[in-house]
């Protein structure tokens, strides 16, 4: 719960952009008496990442006089620990646990320290054109770097002019381009460079409904979305984070197998549980969550998510190591013997189905299998995979089709339907899943978005991951007009710096869940793309 505020002293209004093509926030401050506007940085260096954290907020007086007031408090890291404060040779330090916090900056105004609850803070005033910096830098269980204003400053320009050249690299000029780049650069906010992995979100609790109770911790690596945001990165022409993230995925599943984990910390290891903390959540609204229960669940649509992030590298012209083929393979095998068994589905649920989307995980998980033996990537039992999956396919379409519906329902013998299944257009794109979307449609949506399933419709806000997956469903199986329709209304909900949340109440159209969600944005960008390549080819690929 810790802060860094910055903000005018009397009333003020404001205005908030990226600057174009980066990750760096711009805000106008508007008051009575003047405007300034603030530059907020999370700095990298000449050569990447930073050994430290450094937060840096540079405000520059442009009308009038504006008095400015900032504060440093310290978190306790979920009522674990308390902040303190250290006086050393180089002025207060802010401690908790084993974080280190200084402040450095110039023209900010004499440093105030309080020493409980500990905090660092000041007051300055503008003019036009004057400058005043206000950085933050941190470590954890090392000695602290402070540097000097004039080098925290240069650092913003790199920072600027490396975002810059990272998005420039970005290989998509189609329609919605503004938001695939937005949702790109939001997704690279979201990779964890030291190995390689990529968080389903940075922020825990951030209530799915109002009403409180659904409130989960998403600061860990998914194998789903980790599949789901390398198929993005790869068709925008990303390549070193999406070589970090598969080699990463792919040696966790060798760390950690036979059996795929749904999900690891960001460091590769396993979760150790969950608590709740007793802190107030975001409006009041509870449970704060530090861990996931879902760990040990068993999710066998991981098997698909696991093949198509390999099918999807090599298909971008890349090899697999003799370890990787001898992996794939046994996850092939495991995957024949499995896909029978009931598990907890794609949204983590407490009962255990026999669920729809799972099933087709599998049979894509055998297809892509079969495909990359016979194109001598991989080597193995080959009639087997090919012999389950044709099975998988005909199990499907005998226990988990409605007829009363004309539809795929959520899970066999159940008539909930199931958002989740307008992923696995490959496995169908005949009339049988257009006339799914069409009941789908009908059940789960309310104006252009979609609920995750029958049991959530008004329970939680819509899943906004869904809507997008509708849209790309649509173009596949050749109701464009629609899919565009529909991808112009979805572009249109980003909040003001184009960043989307997990859920969205339609109601009054207000964020809920967790925000930015990884899931949100790259499921923006596969629909953009897909519709676009649908588009330029004039026909539906199957």
């Amino acid at each position: 719960g810790g802060s860094l505020v910055l903000a005018p002293v009397e009333e003020f209004t404001y205005s908030r952009e990226y600057l174009a093509g980066t990750n760096v926030l711009q805000t106008t401050f508007t008051t009575e008496s003047g405007s300034v506007r603030v530059t907020e940085s999370l700095n990298s260096g000449v050569a990447g990442r930073l050994p430290w954290t450094e937060l840096a907020r540079l405000t520059v007086g442009t009308r009038g006089s504006v008095r400015m007031r900032w504060s440093v408090t310290p978190g306790t890291l979920l009522n674990r620990n308390t902040g303190w404060i250290q006086h050393s040779p180089r002025g207060a330090i802010l401690r908790v646990d084993e974080v280190s916090i200084g402040v450095c900056g110039f023209g900010h105004g004499a440093m105030q320290v309080i020493e409980a609850p500990a905090r660092l803070a000041g007051e300055y005033e503008t003019s036009p054109g004057s400058r005043h910096l206000v950085a933050i830098v941190g470590t954890h269980g090392e000695p602290l770097n402070l540097p000097t204003p004039a080098e925290i400053e240069t650092r913003m320009e790199l920072t600027i002019a490396g975002w810059r050249t990272w998005s420039g690299s970005i290989c998509y000029d189609g329609q919605w381009s503004a938001a695939v780049a937005r949702s790109a650069l939001a997704l690279k906010l979201l990779i964890y460079s030291p190995t390689g992995a990529i968080a389903a979100a940075a922020t825990t609790s951030l209530p799915e409904t109002l009403a409180g109770g659904k409130n989960w911790d998403y600061r860990y690596a998914w194998v789903r979305d980790m599949a789901f945001t390398t198929k993005a990165l790869i068709r925008l022409g990303v390549r070193e984070e999406i070589q970090a993230a598969v080699g990463w995925l792919l040696s966790n599943l060798r760390r950690h197998g036979p059996q795929p984990h749904v999900f690891t910390t960001l460091q590769g290891e396993l979760p150790t549980g969950h608590r709740f903390v007793h802190i107030p959540g975001w409006r009041g609204v509870g449970p704060v969550v530090d861990g996931n229960a879902a760990s040990d669940q068993l999710q066998l649509g991981a098997y698909g998510d696991i093949f198509e992030v390999v099918e999807t590298y090599v298909n971008a012209g890349h090899l697999l190591d003799d370890p990787t083929v001898h992996l794939l393979t046994d996850l092939a095998n495991r995957c024949c013997d499995q896909w029978l068994l009931a598990d907890a589905g794609i949204w983590e649920l407490p009962d255990q189905h026999h669920y729809t989307a799972s099933k087709l995980g599998c049979w894509r998980a055998l297809n892509i299998a079969v495909n990359l033996a016979e194109a001598g990537y991989i080597a193995g039992p080959v009639n087997r995979w090919a012999g389950q999956r044709d099975a998988i396919r005909q199990w499907v379409l005998e226990h988990c089709w409605s007829t009363e519906k004309n539809s795929l329902v959520g899970y066999a013998g159940g008539d909930d339907l199931d958002a989740a299944v307008l992923l696995y257009t490959d496995f169908d794109r005949t009339e049988l899943m257009s006339t799914t979307i069409d009941a789908i449609i009908s059940e789960l949506g309310q104006g252009p978005l979609l609920f995750r399933t029958s049991q959530t419709v008004g329970v939680e806000g819509a899943f906004l991951a869904c809507s997008f997956w509708l849209a790309s469903a649509l173009s596949c199986v050749g109701r464009l007009a629609e899919s565009t329709a529909l991808m112009d209304k979805l572009v249109a909900l980003e909040n003001e710096v184009g960043l989307y949340a997990e859920m969205i109440d339609p109601g009054d159209l207000s964020f809920l869940g967790n925000l930015p969600q990884g899931l949100s944005h790259l499921a923006l960008i596969n629909a953009a793309l897909t519709i676009h390549g649908h588009l330029e080819n004039g026909h539906i690929e199957r």
